[in-house]
């Protein structure tokens, strides 16, 4: 009788603490802002090659080691860029001497282009790349109701027009299939590195040549400290963005990608038929173009990936980690930019 009582008393202790550990999963994912910030306290790992010299061809030497707190390198070597593991003017003085011209496309369509736009390409003007020559290209429906912006020397807008869609998932993963064709036309013709951002964001610091690479992925602020047992990947197996459990490395912002034109030739091209795929089986991925990038990702490492401090969410509070953020996430209004 009292190994029963006693067996029935672990049983409800097994199952109270199964439904403490689903609900704080919920709250996690979900949004209490206060079980939210106990994400610090998840570990990100350390660099293994932290005690190694690292070089780029944009930054020269490398400081992992100046940030010990974060995870300044990848298993596959590449660098994470954080806030202090760089020298920004040595930055600078490399990008000049490589005579570059960058690109950056964005794309405004429906309530977006009223909404965001004029602010990111204000902010744009005073942080990105400066100093480098830079072209805009900008999609959207209606050129003409592109604002204005003064621009720098060196610095110019091409203005793409690009049909309406019907839903805001086919904007979000039709851009795939343009950015393809825009960098196989003049935007490849004019750029040797390009940058592809969502325009309801505005830049708040210095974006510079430190983010240049041959292939660049964006932690999603909202998910750099998690396992990967966590991680939003899509798992449908039919769908051609599907990683099985135990694949990925890190999540994917598809607010922010970039790299040489040819590689992002092959990323966009790769997306653009896994989304066709998709489409003809009748599948749509959880995170629709961004399943596909992180799949991209997968299969061929980036050669730099950029900290949650490029590409940062105001509504997930202060973070000791994120020192100085690049890009800042506007209020996402969907009620209103969707309609």
């Amino acid at each position: 009788m009292v190994l029963k009582e006693g067996l029935r008393v672990w049983k409800r202790i097994f199952l109270r603490l199964i439904l403490l550990a689903v609900g704080l999963l919920g709250l996690l994912l979900y949004g209490l802002p206060l079980v939210r910030h106990l994400e610090v306290l998840i570990p990100m790992g350390v660099c293994p090659l932290a005690r190694r010299p690292l070089r780029d061809n944009f930054t020269g030497l490398l400081h992992p080691w100046a940030r010990p707190e974060v995870l300044t390198c990848t298993s596959w070597g590449a660098p994470i860029i954080w806030d202090g593991t760089f020298d920004p003017d040595v930055a600078q003085q490399k990008a000049a001497q490589q005579n570059l011209t960058i690109g950056l496309t964005v794309f405004a369509v429906g309530r977006y282009l009223e909404k965001y736009l004029e602010r990111f390409l204000e902010t744009a003007e005073r942080h990105f790349m400066v100093g480098q020559r830079v072209v805009y290209y900008v999609f959207t429906e209606r050129p003409a109701a592109v604002p204005r912006v003064p621009l720098g020397p060196g610095r110019r807008l091409r203005v793409e027009r690009v049909a309406r869609e019907p839903r805001w998932q086919d904007v979000s993963m039709g851009r795939m299939r343009t950015l393809h064709e825009a960098l196989g036309g003049r935007l490849g013709r004019e750029a040797r590195f390009v940058f592809c951002m969502d325009v309801d964001q505005h830049f708040s610091g210095a974006f510079g040549p430190e983010a240049l690479a041959e292939s660049v992925a964006q932690l999603h602020a909202w998910h750099y400290h998690w396992p990967r047992w966590l991680l939003p990947f899509e798992r449908d197996a039919r769908s051609a963005a599907a990683l099985a459990p135990g694949e990925g490395d890190f999540y994917y912002h598809a607010a922010l990608f970039g790299g040489s034109v040819a590689a992002l030739r092959a990323l966009t091209a790769h997306c653009a038929q896994g989304l066709r795929q998709d489409r003809a089986r009748g599948l749509e991925a959880r995170w629709h173009d961004e399943s596909h990038l992180n799949k991209f990702f997968w299969l061929h490492k980036p050669a730099k990936v950029l900290s949650p401090e490029f590409c940062w969410s105001p509504d997930i509070g202060r973070r000791a980690e994120i020192r100085r953020p690049r890009l800042l996430w506007a209020p996402k209004e969907y009620a209103l930019v969707r309609a």
